[in-house]
Parts: structure tokens; sequence; C-alpha cells
């Protein structure tokens, strides 16, 4: 895992990259928030969707809503980089575009879009 930070408008957000996937669970995400807060001193995230279990966008399975959670929790700003247009689902179309009407998840395509959702979000 390679953690990069990032300055923008005062904020520091922490850009993740990786190879292997980092969020499995909950567990596992609440792993990736300690890590990045006692590296990178921030409370803002952008991860790439192949980080990401595809059963986090697999709503019936609940983990999304779990995982979230703990973010919005702890404070923390989470942006996923992918491309969601292959998903058909309604439900996930809809908890998307909600998210990305919120203040504390985004889910968008670039890293450019990432970083600048990050900086500004209140």
């Amino acid at each position: 895992m390679n953690i990069t930070t990032i300055e923008q408008k005062e904020n520091r957000i922490a850009l993740v990259e990786c190879e292997e996937l980092l969020i499995r669970d909950v567990q596992s995400a609440l792993d990736l928030m300690a890590s990045v807060n006692y590296n990178c001193n921030s409370s803002r995230i952008v991860l790439y969707k192949s980080a990401v279990t595809e059963d986090f966008f697999e709503l019936s399975t609940c983990l999304a809503g779990e995982i979230l959670q703990k973010f919005i929790n702890y404070g923390v700003k989470l942006a996923i980089i992918g491309d969601y247009a292959n998903y058909t689902s309604k439900s996930l179309r809809d908890f998307i575009y909600e998210s990305n009407h919120g203040k504390d998840v985004f889910f968008v395509a670039t890293k450019e879009e990432a970083v600048e959702i990050l900086a500004t979000a209140k």
C-alpha cells in the first residue's frame, strides 16, 4: 500500500494506491482509517474501487452500509474512484446518487474529481 498526501484548500487528503484488496469487511475499513490517520494525519481518503471488495457493491450484503457508517462515525470522508456504469441495480445507483449529494462519501470517476470534492467537502 502506498499513501500519498495531497494538500489542497487547507485540507490534507490521503491518496491510497495498492494492488491488493484493502476493504474486505468492517475491520479492514477501520484498519485503513487508523493507518491513514497514523501515517498522514488525515481524515480524508481517496481510494480506488479495485481496493474494495465487490460484496460492498451488492447492497443486499449490508456491507456498504456497515462500512460507510464507520467512516461517518469517525468523521472520515471517503472518495472511491471507479467506473460505476456497469452496475445495473437501481438501488445501488440510488445509493451512489444519494452519497454523492451528501457530505461524507463520494463515488467519482477520476483522481482529480476525488481530490477536488474532498478538498471542498464540509
